[in-house]
């Protein structure tokens, strides 16, 4: 389950024509945005001419003069200059390290195009599509699956091999499991699980037996499916369901011979996430026991498949994947970003397991590893800072000493580094600043200010207002962010309807003391008052906030938010009576149980493709907060919608795709039937043929319908 709801996603490289630090919400046009580093003293800056066009500029960072750049492209405008007319790259395109060449899918055959064959090259030529291709180190050689078995093509011998010859509709080779895509290797792999050596010699791939794993049935019914119907049939794994058999292979393409990891594929354990050392001869990976609280990181000679336990970590909770691995190319050993010490910190570990170095030690989270300069022994890296909502650039030495917060000033700050470390290009702002851009130098110090967005002149008849407050829960323990909207022509004196706009799973806080613009949405415009709040399992509060929600899903998003309920109804500007709140997804979940565990507090609620009892969703995720139904029968029951449905007293609008193949529809109908036996009104929409999310004709129609009930809800069922 992702917070990002709407997989509508393009992947591989099309974001490198996205500028390295981007705009903030409700920055003027007229800011300049990083489009690369040229060298340590100068980059290529973005900005908007009058005629709304894109003006690009080589900027000197020593002298702070500008020169116009005429001829820049970016590189995916260059690589749709490789393809001829009509052809356009798509979600299966894989582009060259250095940008001059592309693989396309056309005709479910690949085709490859560079700047020296414009007229393109058909590699393969059979009815089979071909998946994920993604070239090798060297950019000679393409990997990619066919049928769920893995191929490589030698662009220079121009020859196709077949690598592995097992798979069937359950047997995976290089081709990842729905719950491993999902949960584990995430969307954007495609359900790609091979990983190609730095030597370009060998390729490590997962092999998947999915036949433990009980199907699930959907029933495809639009006018497109026939008059009969269509079934799409899927191995999908519910809490306490038999998992796939997974096993790691490395194959060698000179010998075409594949050596097994020697674990042991009978384990009720998740293995992925491989890290390859630089020399190529050993492979990390990590396995992660069933009840997701013992991880360990083995290394894998990948000649033998004998391996040795080089990292371990425990926890009474769960522990989650590391997903962001540093390898050192010097072959010194591994960066990894741990939450051990309850806040992530950053682990210098050797190839032998010894720890090197604990880079950091902080009481709140580094959130990302920028860069590690090895030459100078240097890691740079974003964290929070004290003021858990700030975020700010930091330099360490390997070792943990010379500690330098690079960025200062409350907000939020991103930079970019160039390629020496000498300078640094940051554009930040707060809740109550638009910010700028400024050019820092290695110690941090303002060189200059490149750009100062000028606060707007705030009008009450077409503004809204943004305030950042803290909220204490009514156990003391933590004052929860809190980020309100109020509409344009707000008046103190009135009363406003409420609605909570939420996701509310554990570590998916989203509030920033960022700027979020005056520009009025929706709700702003028709006289509603939002609110965001990150509760205590939100991340924000690190492990120790998070860890309340083991075993008790639901119990803890309800009761914090329960608690910013009765703030809102000490304020005189908030009416109780129109307490709406909305989400899909986990935040459907959160709004179903809103509207039922909590239906003294919420009167009115949209709830979207909703998980409404987690035995109904897979068991990665699911048993990682959860463990399982038998080994927590009061966790789920207390954690299910149903089981308060009779409670609801309020207004719900239910809204799913009934071909949704993550959050299965099923949890709709499971709600629905017991408020219907329970002869509790409520209001819902099919979606035909949607999924987890969607877009076009059907997402215009969902936002009017979405309007439609708030209006109707909150001012025309009031006025009766």
């Amino acid at each position: 389950m992702k917070k990002i709801c709407i997989s509508l996603q393009i992947t591989l490289f099309l974001l490198v024509s996205a500028t390295v630090a981007g705009q903030r919400p409700g920055a003027g046009d007229t800011q300049p945005g990083i489009v690369k580093w040229i060298d340590d003293t100068h980059m290529l800056l973005r900005t908007i001419g009058d005629d709304k066009k894109p003006v690009f500029s080589s900027y000197d960072c020593k002298t702070g003069r500008s020169a116009p750049v005429t001829d820049y492209v970016n590189d995916m405008e260059k690589l749709r200059g490789f393809l001829p007319e009509g052809v356009q790259p798509g979600p299966d395109m894989a582009a060259s390290s250095d940008m001059q060449a592309v693989v396309i899918t056309r005709d479910n055959d690949l085709w490859y195009y560079s700047s020296g064959i414009r007229e393109g090259k058909k590699l393969t030529s059979d009815p089979d599509r071909e998946m994920n291709a993604r070239f090798a180190p060297g950019d000679r050689k393409l990997a990619y699956t066919k049928n769920r078995d893995l191929y490589v093509y030698d662009l220079d011998l121009g020859k196709e091999t077949r690598l592995t010859f097992d798979a069937t509709d359950k047997i995976y080779n290089g081709w990842a499991s729905w719950v491993y895509m999902e949960e584990i290797l995430g969307r954007g792999t495609r359900y790609a699980a091979f990983w190609w050596s730095p030597d370009a010699i060998s390729i490590a791939y997962l092999h998947t037996d999915d036949n433990p794993v009980p199907l699930y049935y959907l029933n495809a019914l639009e006018n497109t499916d026939g008059n009969h119907g269509r079934l799409e049939i899927t191995p999908y794994p519910k809490p306490g369901d038999p998992n796939p058999k997974v096993k790691m292979g490395v194959v060698n393409l000179s010998t075409g011979k594949t050596t097994w990891v020697k674990t042991d594929e009978n384990i009720d354990q998740y293995i992925a996430w491989p890290s390859w050392t630089p020399d190529s001869r050993k492979l990390m990976m990590q396995v992660l026991n069933r009840d997701q609280n013992d991880m360990r990181f083995i290394l894998a000679d990948v000649a033998t498949g004998d391996f040795t336990e080089v990292y371990r970590e425990t926890r009474p909770t769960w522990i989650d994947f590391f997903e962001d691995i540093y390898v050192m190319k010097d072959g010194s050993g591994f960066i990894v970003r741990s939450c051990r010490n309850d806040w992530y910190n950053l682990y210098y570990y050797a190839w032998d397991g010894t720890l090197k170095s604990q880079i950091t030690n902080f009481g709140w989270k580094v959130t990302d590893i920028v860069r590690v300069d090895e030459a100078k022994k240097e890691i740079y890296f974003n964290g929070t800072g004290p003021d858990l909502l700030d975020s700010h650039l930091y330099r360490a030495r390997l070792d943990g000493t010379r500690l330098l917060q690079v960025t200062s000033g409350e907000g939020y700050h991103t930079a970019s580094v160039s390629p020496g470390g000498s300078y640094f290009f940051e554009t930040w702002s707060s809740i109550n600043d638009p910010g700028g851009v400024n050019l820092l130098d290695r110690k941090g110090k303002v060189v200059r200010n490149i750009h100062r967005e000028k606060l707007p002149d705030f009008d009450a008849s077409k503004n809204q207002k943004t305030e950042l407050v803290k909220i204490r829960t009514s156990d003391g323990l933590f004052d929860m962010p809190a980020l309100i909207t109020y509409p344009v022509n707000f008046d103190q004196s009135k009363k406003y309807p409420v609605v909570f706009t939420v996701y509310g799973g554990p570590d998916a806080g989203g509030i920033r003391n960022r700027w979020q613009g005056v520009q009025p949405r929706w709700y702003a415009e028709n006289g509603i008052v939002t609110i965001n709040v990150d509760h205590r399992g939100s991340g924000t509060f690190g492990k120790k906030g998070l860890d309340y929600m083991h075993r008790s899903l639901g119990k803890w998003e309800i009761s914090d938010y329960s608690d910013a309920v009765k703030w809102l109804r000490q304020q005189p500007w908030a009416d109780a009576s129109r307490m709406g709140i909305t989400g899909g997804s986990y935040g459907g979940y959160v709004t179903c149980m809103a509207l039922t565990a909590g239906a003294d507090y919420w009167t009115h609620g949209i709830a979207d493709y909703s998980v409404t009892d987690w035995r109904l969703y897979d068991n990665v995720y699911t048993e990682r907060y959860m463990d399982t139904p038998e080994d927590n029968p009061e966790g789920y029951d207390k954690g299910s919608a149903i089981t308060h449905a009779a409670s609801y007293k309020g207004k719900l609008l239910i809204r799913h795709g009934d071909m949704d193949d993550n959050v299965h529809m099923q949890n709709t109908i499971w709600l629905i039937t017991t408020l219907q036996d329970l002869n509790k009104p409520f209001e819902m929409m099919i979606y035909p043929g949607e999924r987890h999310g969607w877009g076009g004709p059907k997402r215009t129609f969902m936002t009017n319908e979405g309007n439609s009930f708030w209006l109707k809800s909150f001012f025309e069922e009031k006025k009766k």
